[in-house]
């Protein structure tokens, strides 16, 4: 998944409303991998700081983040 300032950067409005299109499926799926990466991709958290924000557990948060991305990838890969 690239960055989302990149994106804008680059022009790239239809990745732009694919993810987000896609991050909309996964919050319907799973709303707290959906949380995390909003605050991570979007708002540039870090792990700590998602944690805190969650108050989950920073492996928690690493874990999801693990999970969202490679969910992420697969659902734009199919687009």
């Amino acid at each position: 998944i690239l960055d989302v300032e990149q994106l804008a950067i680059e022009g790239c409005e239809d990745e732009i409303l694919a993810l987000d299109e896609a991050v909309r499926r996964l919050e319907v799926k799973d709303p707290n991998a959906a949380k995390i990466v909003k605050l991570r991709f979007y708002a540039g958290l870090s792990v700590d700081e998602t944690a805190d924000a969650m108050k989950i557990s920073s492996r928690t948060v690493k874990r999801e983040w693990q999970y969202a991305r490679a969910w992420l990838y697969t659902e734009l890969s199919k687009e």
